[in-house]
């Protein structure tokens, strides 16, 4: 019956009829555009009576389509009612100057200067694993348990140089201004003299208290520090490595004390400034505000 069908084919539209196949009906009519507006109108105006957002069994439900096809029309038009994302805008009376201040200093830093971000990540945990963590299988990632023994925190102050990519660490027991100018004092001492350091931090209230303010005065000009807008984390550099020694180092690790977390801490620091990685600064302060604008 098939050869005998394209042989009919041939006959009547020669080779050119063999080269694609026939068109044919569909199976099933197609949905109306108007039907497929429906289930995207109701996920973005409307909320279940039951739940916070809507599941694609329940939206085919209200509009009476199976929910593969509603999954379909969701993902047509990228809407993702499973997901949500946060988000904070500065209300930093002056968010105009300090972005334009801080991305100066990343994109043309002045000469006989140092560019510090400065920042701490404060309570640290070093957790013990009440069971010993199980090694990575074919198929089966690696487990750890839920629960551990705490055996204390510390705090982690870092110094990311902008230019180099060097990071200056140390862990102390706490976030106090005493720890945040011992830092300072061992920033002082960490880099080259008669250059100015430039610290950039955000507005932790440890930060701006008087011992701070009478330490950086007797210092006659070694620091100038430029503070980023409130909620705007993202604009200093040294978060960004916080991010990946969180991940690589911290997170996944039992660990029996304090100073052993520590000793972690400062093997990474040590093998980050080996690796001679670095981060560029790319966007300037005009497509901050412009970007932030946009969301708005």
């Amino acid at each position: 019956m098939t050869v005998s069908r394209y042989v009919h084919r041939f006959n009547e539209g020669g080779i050119d009829s063999l080269l694609k196949d026939k068109t044919r009906k569909p199976g099933k009519k197609p949905i109306p555009v108007e039907v497929k507006n429906e289930p995207c109108r109701i996920v973005c105006k409307e909320k279940p009576g039951n739940a916070t957002h809507w599941s694609t069994r329940e939206l085919s439900k209200r509009v009476g389509i199976g929910h593969s096809s509603v999954n379909t029309m969701l993902r047509e038009r990228g809407l993702k009612p499973h997901l949500i994302r946060s988000f904070q805008f500065s209300k930093d009376p002056d968010f105009e100057k300090k972005p334009e201040d801080v991305v100066g200093l990343y994109l043309d830093p002045p000469e006989n200067s140092i560019i510090l971000c400065v920042d701490e990540k404060s309570q640290i945990q070093a957790p013990e694993r009440t069971q010993p963590i199980l090694p990575l299988l074919p198929g089966v990632p690696e487990r750890q348990t839920h629960d551990h023994h705490r055996h204390g925190t510390t705090a982690l102050f870092a110094a990311l140089n902008v230019l180099s990519g060097k990071v200056i660490g140390e862990c102390r027991a706490g976030h106090k201004a005493t720890d945040y100018i011992a830092f300072l004092k061992k920033l002082d001492k960490s880099c080259p003299k008669r250059k100015t350091l430039h610290i950039i931090a955000d507005n932790h209230s440890a930060h701006k208290t008087k011992e701070v303010r009478e330490y950086l005065a007797s210092k006659r000009g070694r620091f100038v520090e430029h503070f980023i807008p409130t909620h705007s984390s993202w604009l200093n550099m040294v978060e960004r490595w916080f991010g990946g020694i969180t991940n690589k180092r911290i997170r996944r690790e039992s660990r029996d004390g304090v100073a052993q977390l520590e000793r972690a801490i400062t093997d990474f620091v040590n093998h980050w400034n080996e690796s001679g990685r670095k981060f560029t600064w790319t966007k300037t302060a005009k497509e901050i505000k412009t970007s932030i604008e946009k969301a708005k």
